[in-house]
């Protein structure tokens, strides 16, 4: 399982990090960075949670 953000539509309000800050990164210049864009095991309900909660709906998990 791979998450994906849609860069167009996310506003990089740090959610998803606050939530797996193991996947997520939001830059000093407010970018957000995938740090592993394939999801252990371990992560995926954090990650499923964190997609189901973005505000921008810009992330989703694909596979």
């Amino acid at each position: 399982m791979r998450v994906v953000v849609d860069h167009d539509v996310c506003e990089a309000n740090a959610v998803c990090e606050s939530i797996v800050p193991e996947l997520f990164h939001v830059t000093d210049d407010d970018v957000l960075e995938i740090l592993r864009p394939e999801v252990p095991p371990e992560l995926r309900e954090r990650a499923e949670q964190a997609v189901l909660r973005c505000p921008r709906r810009a992330l989703r998990l694909e596979g």
